[in-house]
């Protein structure tokens, strides 16, 4: 059900929508203990996704223990370190034809499966525990060259503050830089209670002592002063495309490539993105 949510795009009136908001307000006010646990487990479990593509022939499988439990990993190449890290509902598997161009490149592309992802640990997948995956990722590797990330990955990416990210290039594909507007616009669309929503959110905040509110991936970005390219289709209906203009255009050390009939998915392993990464590497 969180991925009816979450990648529900619809602003049409919705009869289903409707009932969902009335069954959603009424369970919250008849019974909100119940109705909270209920509404942590449909938003906060993504889909274990098969995976996308097939494995490149080389390809080292491991593991990383972390905060949220055991991380599933997959390295490719030798050389410098380039993480690679996806979105909701993803999965590594995603990255598996950008990871084999990294290594003919001479890096090392290191992909995992976020917490309650793919083959990894977890049960709920949120920031949070995506930031501490990610941190654990990092321990975990020495000589760091850059990160990739996709959808909600580069939100939790720009969020994380670990020292071997700071002065490091970045690629974004089809980023989520206005998290917290996505965020509360899909829940909106789909009719769920925003009250309960709220009531889950702040659960969460507490649990992690990580305020919603500080989830700023736009303002962050702005802060940083390595080279990020971001490659955005002009079309996705996921994550939108002006946020991505924008930036480009505000923030002096970002640039965007444009794509077209790529989608939110299809983008990963497009030519733009394999050369927006040589030219990544080119300047560093």
């Amino acid at each position: 059900m969180s991925e009816k949510i979450y990648f529900n795009t619809s602003t049409k009136f919705s009869f289903k929508r409707t009932l969902v908001n009335l069954s959603t307000r009424l369970h919250h006010r008849v019974a909100p203990r119940h109705a909270e646990r209920t509404a942590r487990k449909l938003l906060l479990t993504p889909v274990r996704t098969k995976p996308k593509n097939q494995s490149p022939q080389g390809i080292v499988k491991g593991y990383v223990e972390s905060k949220e439990g055991k991380l599933t990993t997959y390295s490719l190449g030798s050389g410098p370190v380039w993480v690679l890290t996806h979105g909701w509902s993803g999965s590594a598997s995603q990255f598996f034809p950008l990871m084999e161009h990294i290594a003919s490149r001479g890096y090392t592309a290191l992909a995992y499966d976020h917490p309650a992802h793919g083959e990894s640990e977890g049960a709920f997948g949120h920031i949070p525990a995506f930031v501490n995956g990610l941190d654990a990722i990092l321990d975990s590797v020495d000589d760091v060259a850059g990160l990739i990330g996709h959808s909600m990955g580069t939100a939790s990416a720009i969020e994380c503050r670990h020292a071997k990210l700071v002065d490091k290039p970045l690629l974004l594909i089809a980023p989520v830089l206005d998290y917290l507007d996505n965020l509360f616009g899909s829940v909106s669309r789909s009719g769920y209670s925003m009250r309960l929503f709220n009531a889950v959110v702040d659960k969460l905040q507490q649990g992690y002592n990580y305020p919603l509110h500080s989830i700023d991936p736009y303002n962050k970005l702005k802060l940083r002063q390595s080279a990020t390219i971001i490659v955005h289709d002009e079309a996705d209906k996921f994550t939108k495309f002006s946020v991505s203009q924008r930036a480009a255009q505000e923030m002096e050390n970002v640039s965007l490539v444009a794509t077209q009939g790529q989608g939110h998915g299809r983008v990963m392993k497009c030519d733009q993105v394999m050369s927006s990464f040589d030219k990544l590497v080119s300047k560093s």
